[in-house]
């Protein structure tokens, strides 16, 4: 009797939204996000405003706010469109968040300084000369409070050891896929059927889960097969830090030891048009997206270019401590790195607030 093909909705769900920890699971429970105050972002641009005429460069603290829900307001208040508004991405509501907007400057940047709405303040205001785009930022510092902690502190201790030495997969959190996983269904929707949700920005959200599930699902086989943070022949690698790879057909001894010093990175694909890696990393990678071959068709008939992601992450100036049990976590992250992530390496913990944005 041939076997019955396997649930595609429930796979993409585990895969996406449940993928295997790297360092042996969570140690225990807590909660997080009793309370804004417990997550906290500031977000790193890496650079400073430079003086141009053309726009205003805004660094906001938000506070129950989502980062699109602030610029429309931001757009309201300069007599502009919604799209004029730039951020480098989106933070989340359910924190307490430093991040930056463009608007065009229709009024002089002194004129932006300690203007406040619901929810939200400018904490500093100066000119620059470029609408922020998406993903222009170095990264972001967390700050995070998990309550309540119950967890046997032996194997807590070895999984905050693991998370700062080795770091953690790169795994793009819940919170890309929608609420309750919706984005999900409308990917396989789309696959199967070539329907697509109508605007702009839906069509990104569908874009972006997509790419995000088979991402998480060549990562998962890899933290599997314990490979997540091994260069494989073949591999696409990445430089740190940079949005850029290279093709190594053979691993050596100094690309073994780059790689332990974080200088570089294995990657994964986001797919649509464009190069895959060969050997032993590519046949890995095959493999694990093959169940959602025609999602990653979709994305090169949509015309989307493919590029690649680092596998690992290594918290930057990771640090904890203890009060009771509570458990303060601080540490920088890349941009689109997740700090959601680094908490499930050590605890399992409340869900998600359903809308909750990227980190």
């Amino acid at each position: 009797m041939a076997a019955e093909p396997p649930d595609l909705a429930a796979l993409a769900r585990g895969v996406a939204l449940a993928p295997p920890c790297a360092h042996g699971g969570p140690a225990g429970r807590g909660r997080l996000r009793v309370a804004p105050e417990d997550f906290r972002v500031d977000e790193d641009l890496g650079f400073a405003p430079d003086g141009g005429p053309a726009h205003v460069l805004l660094r906001i603290e938000k506070r129950g706010r989502d980062t699109l829900a602030v610029a429309r307001e931001l757009a309201a208040a300069a007599e502009v469109g919604a799209r004029d508004v730039g951020f480098a991405g989106l933070k989340d509501r359910h924190a307490v968040t430093t991040q930056w907007f463009t608007v065009p400057a229709t009024r002089p940047a002194a004129e932006w300084r300690e203007r406040a709405g619901e929810g939200w303040r400018v904490l500093e205001a100066a000119p620059h000369s470029r609408k922020l785009r998406r993903g222009t930022l170095r990264g972001n510092a967390f700050t995070l409070c998990v309550r309540e902690v119950d967890a046997d502190g032996a194997a807590l201790a070895a999984r905050l050891a693991a998370v700062g030495t080795r770091g953690l997969p790169n795994y793009f959190g819940p919170q890309r896929f929608g609420r309750d996983g919706g984005n999900l269904d409308a990917v396989l929707a789309w696959a199967e059927h070539a329907r697509l949700r109508r605007g702009r920005e839906q069509r990104a959200f569908v874009y972006s889960a997509a790419r995000s599930l088979v991402f998480n699902a060549v990562l998962g086989a890899r933290v599997a097969a314990g490979r997540w943070d091994e260069l494989l022949p073949g591999e696409l690698v990445n430089l740190d830090g940079r949005r850029s790879w290279f093709r190594a057909a053979e691993i050596d001894d100094v690309l073994r030891e780059r790689l332990a010093g974080g200088d570089v990175h294995p990657t994964g694909p986001l797919p649509g048009r464009g190069e895959s890696p060969e050997g032993a990393a590519g046949e890995c990678e095959a493999a694990a997206a093959a169940p959602f071959a025609a999602v990653v068709e979709a994305l090169a008939t949509a015309g989307l270019e493919a590029a690649r992601r680092p596998l690992r992450v290594r918290p930057a100036d990771f640090a904890h401590a203890f009060d009771g049990a509570t458990l303060t976590l601080s540490f920088g992250l890349p941009a689109g790195a997740y700090a959601t992530a680094v908490v499930r390496e050590l605890l399992a913990t409340d869900s998600l607030p359903e809308d909750a944005d990227d980190a």
